[in-house]
């Protein structure tokens, strides 16, 4: 790796912000609620089949099918067979095997096996449900560690990626204020919200903002906000910001952003057009900026304007 000290343009950096507690709350997720809702269904299902046998034994007593005679009374074995299925513990249900903590934390080992150190990252890695961010023919596949498609020629980046860019931006210390180039699905967005205090976030194509609102939505994430803008331009009425992370490659960093950097913040993302690397930029003073090239890495390419 190499550093040196340079003016515009150049690539991206990273960040120092404040950690928050974990947002993601064991009594308040849609996990705990998927599961609720399954324990009911299972104990409904199990009530409705003692009904229904009762039902069906009360036809034997009759001389019309469903219709029991005057004086007709419940056959030993109808009695018995209530009873068997009133005594009967409920099915246990099938739990959605996405919503297990034991999947996403597979995942996080799998990330950290890959050199990711920064525990804090992990832990809000670990804490997000990454399979809410994709469509559901995808969602089996949420927690490999790689790139997916969401619609409209993006992608939802691989979970190492995010932890790397986070933890370089982070650089182990507090973040305060984060802006996110590329909402996407929503995902990373929801990872730094673990991890900062306040996090924007811009996407440029109207369908994956709504998209990324959507999915967002039931985390109830007070310490986010979403732009549908150019991302090019950065939000210079939130600005500075302690830390940049873009999550699209282009030849170089956009001067906007360069300039919304705080001093002493960090920004980070991909340069390049086919072969690309992860960039750092940190900034030193008003009109001085340091880069540092990181690893090899593929994004769908940066682009201005909104659509």
């Amino acid at each position: 790796m190499s550093d040196k000290n340079r003016t515009f343009p150049l690539p991206l950096s990273s960040v120092v912000d404040k950690p928050q507690k974990p947002v993601f709350s064991p009594v308040a997720t849609p996990q705990t609620a998927t599961q609720n809702a399954a324990q009911n269904a299972a104990r409904s299902a199990a009530l409705g089949a003692a009904h229904a046998g009762g039902r069906s034994g009360a036809g034997a007593g009759t001389g019309m099918a469903g219709r029991p005679g005057p004086t007709a009374s419940p056959s030993r074995s109808h009695t018995y067979a209530l009873e068997r299925a009133q005594a009967a513990p409920a099915a246990a249900p099938r739990q959605n095997p996405l919503v297990s903590e034991a999947v996403r934390r597979a995942m996080v080992a799998r990330v950290a096996k890959q050199g990711v150190k920064d525990a804090v990252v992990l832990g809000a890695l670990e804490a997000v449900p990454r399979h809410m961010f994709m469509d559901e023919a995808l969602a089996s596949q949420a927690y490999i560690d790689a790139s997916l498609p969401i619609g409209h020629h993006q992608t939802i980046s691989q979970p190492y990626i995010v932890a790397r860019m986070i933890e370089v931006m982070r650089n182990g210390g507090q973040l305060q204020r984060v802006l996110e180039i590329g909402t996407g699905c929503g995902y990373q967005a929801a990872v730094l919200s673990c991890l900062a205090q306040e996090v924007y976030s811009i996407e440029r194509i109207k369908p994956l903002h709504e998209l990324a609102k959507a999915n967002l939505r039931p985390l109830r994430l007070a310490n986010l906000r979403l732009h549908y803008g150019d991302g090019m331009l950065g939000l210079p009425q939130a600005a500075p910001f302690d830390g940049i992370i873009l999550a699209a490659a282009g030849m170089e960093v956009p001067r906007a952003l360069l300039e919304q950097l705080a001093i002493g913040g960090r920004l980070v993302a991909p340069v390049g057009a086919r072969a690309q690397h992860l960039e750092l930029v940190t900034r030193l003073g008003k009109a001085e900026w340091a880069s540092q090239t990181l690893e090899d890495c593929h994004f769908v390419p940066l682009r201005p304007g909104t659509v």
